[in-house]
């Protein structure tokens, strides 16, 4: 490692490690609180995922879950967890199950777990039980925490990477190995899992994280792509479809959130994610064809965050309003909402 790339590391991990951990409680409002559990959250405490069969996930539940404190809702967030405990966390590892299928028999229909969701259901405990003083939550996070470490990140040729699930994208996997997926890094996470379970690790992932995002600049509009193989110089992965996909599109939010990155980093990703006509997409790397047109609010909110980060650019005033669509968008939504009514008065 050169010493400028030491001392660039160095100074993201320290910017990393300061983000503010103390939480606003009811930064949500609760109307839009009502609305979005009217629509997502059934009485088992199932976050269901209306645009995917309705099924649920680890990362869903992860979410419900963060909402909840957002929202200072305690019971609701009971319910969420209580599902996600018994439901999901049946793995031996302490990693959760990444899907549940009401459809399928048994419902667990791959036992494998996604880290993503692992991470937000992680984080959510550890701010429940800061927020509401729960030694229980804390303690169930810590679990997590551990079980992240121990089985999802790794060092590999000088970089500390977080791979996507304990099983399939390791070097010993995949002859393409290891495989990231960049929207996984969940930067303001980092800390409060540190909390939890002290390790350098947890400043390493996220600073070799952000100088990975940083580089992953694929085709005409330079965006990161779904899934990223690492092995040698990253490419976008075999067996993938090569897009900046429906993963990339909450890259933004947890740059802003987390205050990881640069004007620049915020400037060049808001313009490869955007149409003319103020839609975002997602886009065929190779090409730099847009695929899937998102015209919901929470995806177009997405860029209009870089601009407020990287030049004061306000948020659009119809961006400002929440209604509930589908899962994910609304939930892109609501966090983006909630991290403007924190801290962010400039982008309003």
């Amino acid at each position: 490692m050169t010493y400028a790339r030491s001392l660039t590391r160095m100074v993201l991990l320290l910017g990393v490690l300061m983000i503010p951990l103390s939480v606003k409680a009811a930064s949500i409002n609760a109307a839009d609180w009502q609305s979005y559990r009217a629509a997502f959250l059934d009485a088992s405490g199932r976050i269901i995922d209306t645009g995917n069969n309705g099924i649920s996930h680890s990362e869903g539940q992860g979410y419900g879950m963060w909402l909840a404190v957002l929202a200072d809702d305690q019971a609701n967030f009971e319910l969420i967890w209580s599902f996600t405990k018994t439901e999901l966390l049946v793995r031996d590892d302490g990693l959760a199950a990444w899907k549940w299928d009401p459809h399928s028999t048994p419902h667990v229909s791959d036992i494998n777990n996604a880290t993503d969701g692992d991470i937000l259901i992680a984080q959510a405990l550890a701010l429940a039980a800061r927020q509401w003083g729960r030694q229980d939550l804390a303690d169930a996070g810590r679990a997590i925490a551990k079980a992240v470490l121990d089985k999802a990140v790794v060092e590999r040729g000088g970089r500390t990477l977080l791979l996507p699930a304990a099983s399939g994208f390791a070097d010993s996997d995949r002859p393409d190995g290891p495989v990231v997926n960049p929207s996984y890094y969940i930067f303001e996470a980092f800390p409060l899992l540190n909390e939890l379970s002290p390790s350098p690790l947890w400043g390493k992932l996220a600073a070799d994280g952000l100088v990975a995002i940083n580089g992953f600049a694929f085709g005409p509009r330079k965006l990161p792509a779904d899934w990223v193989s690492v092995r040698t110089k990253p490419r976008p992965a075999d067996g993938f479809a090569q897009e900046f996909g429906y993963n990339s599109v909450r890259i933004p939010l947890y740059l802003v959130r987390g205050a990881a990155g640069s004007p620049d980093l915020y400037t060049r990703m808001a313009a490869g994610m955007s149409l003319e006509d103020d839609n975002i997409a997602t886009f065929d790397l190779k090409s730099g064809a847009a695929k899937d047109v998102l015209s919901d609010a929470g995806y177009r909110i997405m860029p209009a965050l870089l601009a407020c980060k990287a030049s004061k650019k306000p948020i659009p005033q119809e961006l400002r309003t929440y209604t509930s669509t589908l899962y994910y968008p609304s939930t892109l939504h609501l966090l983006a909402l909630s991290f403007v009514a924190q801290a962010n008065q400039e982008c309003l």
